[in-house]
């Protein structure tokens, strides 16, 4: 119906996946060409220095891609190019093992901010982030500085806490900041004991 159309899909996290197995837009009959997937091994194969990303198209959009990456970087390095093959077919069980790893620091940090009054959280189907609801804070103040949005709140736990955290606003929802689990779990008991501390000291 829609001819015109052409989605792209980022599907960078198909591997963290908590619900099951993942679906790709374009396996779904009769979108096909009409679909740009993008993906790579930073975020499953925690490869984010190796700079390299890899695209499914139609082969008329992929022929207009390869003239202008060729432009823009000319060409990735072939090291990283093998470095990539070898965590594209290795054993599923490395990214199997990776997102348990992600589930359990997942369950803990939303366990630690249920346990706060006053923040609301729903759970992370995957990716390795919490999107807690914070605004209960707003117009809260500690030290003579008011909290009036999230940036101010993601701000005051920096200063406060030593814990970065990012705004809602920037994906979407200015009620909301973003925590990231992507460390140890001894890390995240503590920055979660950190805001909790930081959190309750406004009134």
């Amino acid at each position: 119906k829609y001819r015109n159309i052409v989605a792209i899909s980022d599907e960078i996290y198909e591997h963290i996946n908590f619900t099951g197995k993942h679906h790709s837009l374009a396996q779904f009959p009769g979108v096909k060409e009409q679909v740009v997937t993008v993906n790579g091994v930073s975020k499953a194969f925690a490869m984010t220095g190796w700079r390299l990303g890899y695209m499914g198209a139609p082969q008329w959009i992929a022929d207009a891609c390869t003239k202008m990456q060729g432009q823009f970087t000319s060409g990735a390095c072939s090291i990283t190019q093998r470095a990539v093959i070898t965590a594209l077919e290795a054993d599923p069980a490395v990214t199997h093992d990776m997102r348990q790893q992600f589930l359990i620091r997942r369950d803990l940090v939303l366990s630690r901010l249920n346990a706060i009054e006053g923040v609301k959280t729903n759970i992370p189907p995957g990716a390795f982030y919490v999107f807690p609801d914070i605004s209960s804070y707003f117009g809260k103040a500690s030290s003579g500085k008011e909290i009036k949005n999230a940036s101010d709140l993601s701000m005051y736990l920096l200063e406060e806490a030593n814990v970065a955290v990012v705004t809602g606003a920037a994906f979407g929802d200015p009620n909301c900041i973003r925590i990231s689990y992507a460390t140890s779990e001894e890390v995240l008991d503590e920055a979660m004991n950190r805001i909790e501390k930081a959190l309750n000291q406004l009134v």
